[in-house]
């Protein structure tokens, strides 16, 4: 049996909606944008959102609009988008620690790191759950700091029934690995009105355009190219619609493996999620124990299951990325080296999670006997 890690849901009706928009003529952002945001907006609970084509575009847009350089402090336990947005942008990334239970940024860990030099704060919210975004707000008023949340693989997770994306500058993807898919593409949701008309030019070449003469365009500021094909604001908005359904399935999913995993904690251990917070499952990662993660992972893909590591190493471990470190990350070094991710998507069949259980308990009472 062949498993692979993940696989986006798109059914037929989606297909023949986007064949529908590429026959319309509007090949570029068009009319359907303006729909995905607006629907995205009753979501999420924000004022005003921006298609893109990624969620890396999002981040750096983000961080454009706050018109501020300085340090941004930022989980080291991420994917390179994280800081080379910040870095990008002629920010300095800060590296902080993690929790080792939740995997997401650690709250006192990001007061530790402040300075006069600090300008904002970007949690990223690890694999479909949130960070502790009640505490991490109170810091950034304390402090004056911006706040952008990282949401790329949280869509549709909640701290007490408030939604990831509403805390700060949310940015989310639509990786075929996420959520819900464009294929490429990302989403950036804010509250502030002068940000939002800023974001509007920075994704579209910093143009403002004459009402009088509409021919005449005008940079105001040096933009980019980040905007969201019409047919793949289509695709995201049908994508949105099942949303919750997708989101059910995965946590569905998870609960099997929580079922059979949880009695083999002495060399797995599963995930947990705090009182009032919601998670999503975008991943299902489990730590393995004694020095045994690569052996399970090279084991479950001898076997055919397309189990795979999220995130080593850490950035902080990476050669451009050094000099940005502050301190000692203990927790990310050593989760780095226990954290393994499982398959976990909506169409993934009970029969498909029946075998990765089995597979995973072959191997542990064959490593039992070793250790």
């Amino acid at each position: 049996m062949k498993i692979p890690l993940c696989k986006p849901s798109i059914d037929n009706k989606e297909l023949r909606l986007v064949n529908k928009s590429l026959k319309s003529g509007w090949l570029t952002h068009g009319p359907d944008n303006l729909i995905f945001e607006s629907n995205f907006n009753k979501l999420i609970g924000s004022k005003y959102s921006v298609s893109m084509n990624s969620c890396t575009s999002a981040l750096e847009c983000a961080i454009k609009c706050l018109d501020q350089k300085g340090e941004i402090i930022v989980p080291s336990f991420t994917w390179v988008s994280s800081a080379n947005a910040i870095i990008n942008t002629g920010c300095k990334p800060v590296f902080a620690d993690i929790d080792l239970e939740t995997r997401n940024i650690k709250p006192n860990s990001v007061e530790n790191l402040i300075t006069k030099k600090t300008i904002a704060v970007m949690v990223v919210h690890f694999s479909g759950l949130p960070c502790e975004m009640d505490e991490i707000s109170k810091i950034c008023k304390k402090y004056k700091l911006h706040l952008i949340e990282d949401s790329a693989e949280t869509l549709g997770a909640k701290i007490n029934n408030k939604y990831t994306g509403s805390f700060g500058l949310g940015c989310f993807s639509f990786f075929p690995t996420k959520n819900i898919t464009t294929t490429e593409g990302g989403m950036l949701t804010l509250n502030n009105k002068k940000m939002y008309i800023k974001a509007k030019k920075i994704i579209a070449h910093g143009i403002s355009k004459s009402k009088e003469k509409p021919w005449e365009r005008y940079s105001i500021l040096p933009g980019h190219n980040y905007r969201l094909p019409n047919h793949l604001a289509v695709l995201g908005n049908a994508q949105l619609k099942k949303l919750k359904q997708f989101n059910l399935k995965r946590n569905y999913i998870a609960n099997l493996f929580k079922k059979n995993l949880n009695k083999f904690n002495n060399l797995i251990v599963i995930p947990k999620t705090p009182k009032n917070f919601t998670h999503v499952y975008q991943m299902y990662t489990v730590r393995i124990l004694k020095g045994l993660r690569n052996n399970f992972v090279r084991y479950l893909n001898k076997y055919g299951i397309e189990a795979s590591v999220h995130f080593d190493p850490p950035l902080h471990q990476q050669k451009i990325y050094q000099k940005y470190r502050k301190g000692n990350l203990k927790n990310t070094n050593l989760l780095s080296k226990q954290i393994a991710t499982l398959p976990i998507y909506p169409d993934l069949k009970k029969n498909e999670v029946d075998y990765i259980i089995k597979i995973i308990k072959k191997w542990y009472f064959k490593s039992q006997s070793k250790v």
